[in-house]
């Protein structure tokens, strides 16, 4: 058995995304989810990498219950840290590229501007620590990687922000939305097109100069959260027969047990400049979604 791209993952947002668009354009994939490959088991990972032989890997697989990570640390650094580091250690016994997705969450936010890739981390929870550590194996052990850095991802598959804010909006006439946090909106079907043109990239050897590394991958433009549901019920809007009022408020007025960076805005220009993409604006990007979500609610 051989495949084009082994991805863990697979029933994530970006991993079920990357399965509809890999199979559309006519490549294997051997998708597995926690259920039929335990990535912190590392002679599991061995066998599947031994038995599928895939040209590239794709490890879309986190614990990203940024919440729970603060009482559950051993869980996440198993996923988070040990399963990249299994993968890794098999990609480089194998010589094979890996794909590895990772998190603003790296970051604590302080910073004025948009974040680069050389900027010091200081991850602010369990969850960030976690994937920063699985970064950091990432690199020791398998040097024929690509890390690709995302933010606020949403799709049509799956539990996010955007959906949450559907539902809420169905069911209240206001909410009240964090607004001094702020970030880029990131499409899971976005960002698995820029997946797999990395990945056409790397296993037809077109590597461009400094195509290993650390990337920041996220759609274009920033808002806050609060913004963010605001252009979600606008466009909505047309729809609907009542749309709810979206009041701003503090982070403070809004505890949570893992602290959220301020700012998670990612500097994207240096995988533009050496794979020749750039995610589209977000705003676009939300109106297909909401186009995909809407028509499977029968609105």
């Amino acid at each position: 058995m051989t495949a084009d791209i082994l991805l863990t993952g697979a029933q994530g947002q970006l991993g079920w995304e990357l399965q509809r668009r890999a199979l559309a354009a006519g490549l294997t994939v051997d998708a597995s989810d926690r259920d039929d490959l335990d990535i912190t088991d590392a002679g599991s990972v061995r066998a599947r990498m031994a038995a599928v032989r895939p040209a590239l890997v794709v490890n879309a697989a986190a614990y990203t219950a940024v919440d729970k990570a603060e009482s559950d640390r051993e869980a996440a650094f198993a996923v988070n840290r040990d399963g990249p580091a299994n993968l890794a250690g098999a990609c480089a016994e194998h010589a094979i590229p890996l794909i590895h997705v990772s998190t603003d969450y790296v970051f604590d936010g302080s910073r004025p501007g948009a974040y680069r890739e050389d900027d010091p981390v200081a991850p602010l929870g369990v969850y960030g620590i976690s994937k920063f550590a699985g970064e950091e194996a990432v690199r020791a052990a398998c040097p024929q990687h690509v890390i690709l850095r995302t933010a606020w991802v949403y799709g049509v598959h799956g539990h996010n922000f955007v959906k949450t804010m559907l539902r809420l909006g169905r069911e209240r006439d206001s909410l009240r939305v964090v607004d001094d946090q702020h970030g880029c909106p990131t499409f899971a079907g976005d960002l698995a097109d820029a997946v797999l043109a990395i990945a056409a990239r790397l296993r037809a050897g077109d590597l461009p100069a400094q195509g290993w590394g650390t990337f920041h991958c996220t759609g274009s433009g920033h808002t806050s959260w609060c913004g963010f549901a605001r252009e979600i019920f606008a466009q909505v809007a047309s729809r609907w027969d009542r749309i709810p009022e979206v009041q701003g408020i503090a982070s403070s007025d809004y505890p949570t047990p893992a602290r959220r960076p301020a700012n998670s805005v990612l500097d994207c220009s240096r995988l533009e400049h050496a794979y020749g993409i750039r995610l589209r604006d977000w705003r676009p990007a939300l109106t297909e979604m909401l186009d995909a979500t809407l028509a499977q609610n029968g609105d």
